[in-house]
């Protein structure tokens, strides 16, 4: 019988890359297995380009069609900042999506006074989109300027992996609401899902057939096909008939109203709502959610190197992806999405689910974005799968995404007390400071910060309501102001260090290194 070993030689040493991983960012699997995972991660990246103008349009006075051309817009514009952010921003497989962040200060130029005194409510929809199309127009220079400037670069010197774990975890952990609670809106939805999504990507990853993993590569579009029809099935046989209005809202399939509404073949294209309209208030106050997007998609860049077996982006490769990500909240400026850009937390999850981190399939996934935005009928069929469906994913992907997060806590000393001092404050502050703003707002239907100035109110309460962002400022100040001279071992900034410039780990120039040798006219610092 094998002797068991002893507590001292067991250990596991921290390692640059993830291990176990099929394809990782620059491997690609069979242009079939790619083209159905990109499909795949097209149907998750749905989630979010439905939520969102789905809240926010019936608020500026826009009918059925309007959130249908509303969504389209958001899907095509995902499509060309994916495109451009896996060739030119940081060539990481990361979707970039629709984000949350930007919904506080939209919100607030939907009920500025100007807007809501307009009486017809198609009209109200299009100043209003005008309104918000000129805040994110200017609000995007904020993004342009810190990335293409490298001033982002020279932010980075101040990050340390004991102070990145609570904003990369917190990318995940702090989107706990968009998960069970949406899920919880229709449990018999939700549950199974979320058990057979389960069941399938985990369980059952070893089932193969012809020797391709079917299950573990292929389990999101299995389960949501498979709860989609039972969904269908309990609408058809009425078993929501005489439910109240809003759980025939959440679990009925035929309450969106996208397929009815969606035209047959809409091309979005720039200023298609109007000329835009700038106001310095509305401005200053979308300003807040674009560092918000920055500081969530540092954390998600980090993340999905990890996830894509790469090691984690220079300081001027990051830099250079916040640009690109700068130029895209300019598109949905330019194009009316109704929201900015952030990296699709849920899509860097996926990677680590599918064990797939390939460039390709992210890519291909962009040119589904673009083909179904433009046939509207067929996207809007895949749109209207119910909320519960995607939220009840989201409970896996998100806690993904947390996790790949706390690994870097293997690079430091975690049996120092500062070193815990600073990861559970930050960790605990990111979460309960938001929850904090989330339920004064709702209480009295205005955030804590509640002046005379529209625009410090607005700058406020986006930054504090974003987990991400409070641990990121409370982290990363603990983690320069407390013994840091004394705790470079214990911060881990030995293995951190030679991850900050190009030429510091020979494998970044597989990575990173620019298409179509466009790294001679710019060469990486």
């Amino acid at each position: 019988m094998a002797t068991p070993p002893k507590p001292e030689e067991i250990s596991h040493p921290p390692m640059d890359q993830l291990q176990g991983l099929e394809y990782c960012i620059d491997s690609n699997p069979s242009w079939g297995e790619a083209i159905a995972m990109g499909f795949q991660h097209y149907i998750l990246a749905l989630g979010t380009a439905v939520m969102i103008p789905s809240y926010l349009v019936p608020l500026m006075g826009g009918n059925d069609g309007d959130k249908v051309r509303v969504v389209q817009t958001l899907l095509f514009v995902e499509g060309i900042n994916t495109l451009l952010q896996t060739l030119f921003g940081t060539r990481l497989p990361t979707i970039i999506g629709g984000s949350w962040a930007f919904v506080v200060p939209i919100v607030s130029i939907i009920h500025d006074s100007s807007l809501t005194r307009i009486t017809d409510p198609h009209e109200r929809f299009l100043s209003t989109m005008r309104a918000i199309q000129g805040a994110l127009i200017v609000a995007s220079s904020v993004q342009i300027i810190l990335g293409y400037s490298q001033l982002w670069a020279i932010c980075s010197r101040f990050f340390s992996p004991v102070g990145m774990v609570p904003v990369i975890a917190l990318a995940g952990f702090g989107l706990f609401d968009k998960g069970f609670p949406v899920a919880g809106q229709c449990v018999e939805i939700g549950v199974p899902m979320f058990i057979l999504f389960v069941i399938f990507s985990q369980y059952l990853k070893n089932f193969q057939f012809r020797q391709w993993p079917v299950m573990e590569r292929f389990a999101l579009i299995i389960t949501i096909t498979v709860i989609w029809a039972y969904a269908h099935l309990l609408t058809a046989s009425g078993a929501y008939k005489h439910r109240p209005d809003a759980t025939q809202k959440h679990c009925r399939t035929d309450r969106a109203n996208l397929i009815s509404s969606a035209p047959w073949i809409k091309i979005p294209y720039p200023l298609q709502w109007g000329a835009p309209t700038f106001d310095a208030g509305h401005a200053f106050g979308m300003m807040a959610a674009v560092l918000v997007s920055l500081i969530e998609s540092t954390g998600a860049y980090k993340a999905a190197s990890r996830l894509a077996s790469a090691t984690p982006p220079p300081a001027h490769v990051l830099s250079r992806g916040i640009g690109w990500q700068g130029i895209g909240v300019l598109f949905s400026g330019l194009f009316g999405t109704a929201s900015g850009s952030t990296v699709s937390i849920e899509n860097v999850g996926l990677l680590g689910s599918t064990r797939v981190g390939s460039r390709r399939v992210i890519q291909i996934s962009a040119g589904f974005m673009i083909f179904f935005s433009l046939l509207g009928k067929f996207g809007a069929l895949f749109a209207s799968i119910p909320f519960p469906i995607f939220a009840a994913v989201y409970c896996v992907l998100f806690g993904l995404v947390a996790s790949v997060g706390l690994s870097f806590l293997q690079f430091t000393n975690m049996n120092s007390m500062r070193n815990l001092f600073i990861a559970g404050v930050s960790l605990f502050l990111g979460l309960s400071i938001p929850e904090y703003f989330r339920e004064y707002t709702t209480a009295a239907f205005h955030g804590p910060a509640h002046t005379k100035a529209g625009w410090f109110n607005d700058f406020l309460n986006t930054i504090f309501l974003s987990s991400p962002t409070v641990a990121f400022m409370v982290a990363v100040f603990l983690d320069n102001t407390l013994d840091y001279k004394d705790s470079a071992k214990d911060r881990g900034m030995p293995w951190w260090v030679k991850f900050r410039t190009f030429k510091g780990d020979s494998r970044n120039e597989e990575f990173y290194t620019l298409p179509f040798n466009l790294n001679r006219f710019f060469p990486p610092s």
